[in-house]
């Protein structure tokens, strides 16, 4: 079982690290690092000698049987000189990423001849599609190669770029009818054919998911992790209906390269308050139920603003008092303090937190798009021709 006690601390927009005073002295919201005797501790104080361990700590609006949210004992190797046993398993930093990027894939090295019919299906997944469709939103458009225009050998490749672009139109096509389930490849997807000649290719770019409203009821729409993604498949013939897990390899005409995947967007102020909720009752010393209407959760406090992209810190360490460790039948559990903290102000968290238990390393790279311009094709070309 992996299970571990977790606290969250959500920093405040602004906050001051304090340098002075206790625990007791934390106004609501204030968010800090404390030695044994609860006095503040900084990037310069926290591994003095003598310090075994620190705990961090922020106060509460409503005080009412209940002191500071204050984390358990976490122990650095480096505190006291690098004399210390460290209890702590694991540290490390997701860095926000607010923009997903989205998935680009590119249809290139087309082997088709004149007149020859062309299939291409593209089959896309993300948590509601999955939900709508078994194995994935599919759907397959099918063409003809454009005839030689001139030349009595059959066996003469096709005009490229017309080929894409009757790809392209069919593609973009509005579905037929009105059932819900009749829903247009270009809802999720942007065609375009680039490059000239023979060495076009068609980019297919997924876009941007829906974004869906959240209602005034905290178990509704919870933030959830989701991006879009997508496999194309090009091959001679009509549409087939077996699955391409078993495809006849000989039948594709096209080559697909994923140049981009799709990412998860990270460190949201969407995503820290739904982490907010999931560990409510953790810290709650009474009102632990989080209510469906938020009026209910009277100790409930969030300290996300709007707008605002989180770096979070994750400290995952065992108990340090050893003698909880007895033998027993029963499952140890370990803690996890997470701290989400404004990308303005992770430096001076960073900073203390290094002094303390030495590097943490980045768990995440932020994506950034790529361009369309590309060098894969003998010679490089940025004309691009958008349908439409």
């Amino acid at each position: 079982m992996d299970f571990s006690l977790t606290t969250l601390f959500v920093v405040p927009v602004g906050n001051a690290l304090p340098s002075s005073g206790s625990t007791q002295d934390l106004v609501a919201g204030k968010f800090g690092f404390f030695k044994p005797d609860y006095t503040a501790a900084t990037a310069a104080t926290i591994d003095d000698a003598g310090i075994k361990y620190f705990y961090a700590a922020q106060g509460r609006t409503n005080t009412y049987l209940l002191g500071s949210k204050r984390s358990d004992k976490i122990a650095g190797a480096i505190q006291n000189g690098g004399t210390n046993i460290s209890n702590i398993i694991e540290a490390y930093k997701v860095v926000g990423c607010p923009t997903a990027v989205n998935q680009i894939t590119d249809v290139t090295n087309f082997n088709v001849k004149c007149g020859d019919v062309v299939t291409m299906t593209l089959r896309a997944h993300s948590s509601y599609l999955d939900t709508l469709y078994f194995n994935g939103f599919t759907r397959s458009v099918t063409v003809q190669a454009p005839c030689c225009d001139c030349g009595a050998d059959p066996c003469d490749t096709t005009d490229v770029p017309a080929l894409i672009d009757a790809l392209i139109t069919k593609l973009n096509q509005a579905a037929a009818g009105t059932n819900s389930d009749n829903i247009s490849l270009s809802q999720f997807y942007q065609f375009q054919r680039l490059g000239t000649g023979d060495t076009s290719y068609l980019r297919i770019t997924g876009k941007a998911l829906t974004a869906y409203g959240q209602p005034c009821d905290v178990a509704a729409f919870p933030h959830e992790y989701d991006r879009m993604w997508f496999n194309t498949f090009v091959y001679s013939g009509p549409a087939t209906t077996a699955d391409f897990i078993v495809t006849d390899n000989c039948n594709l005409v096209a080559e697909e390269f994923v140049r981009q995947r799709a990412s998860y967007a990270t460190g949201t102020c969407k995503e820290i308050a739904q982490l907010e909720k999931n560990y409510y009752s953790y810290q709650a010393g009474y009102l632990k139920s989080l209510y469906r209407m938020g009026g209910y959760n009277e100790n409930c406090e969030s300290w996300v603003t709007d707008g605002t992209t989180y770096d979070t810190f994750y400290i995952k360490f065992n108990n340090l008092d050893k003698g909880a460790y007895n033998w027993g039948d029963y499952i140890k559990e370990d803690s996890t303090v997470i701290i989400a903290c404004p990308q303005a102000l992770t430096s001076d968290i960073e900073a203390i937190l290094e002094a303390a238990i030495g590097s943490i390393a980045d768990n995440n790279t932020c994506i950034t798009t790529t361009s369309s311009t590309t060098t894969q094709f003998a010679s490089t070309t940025t004309t691009t021709t958008l349908i439409p």
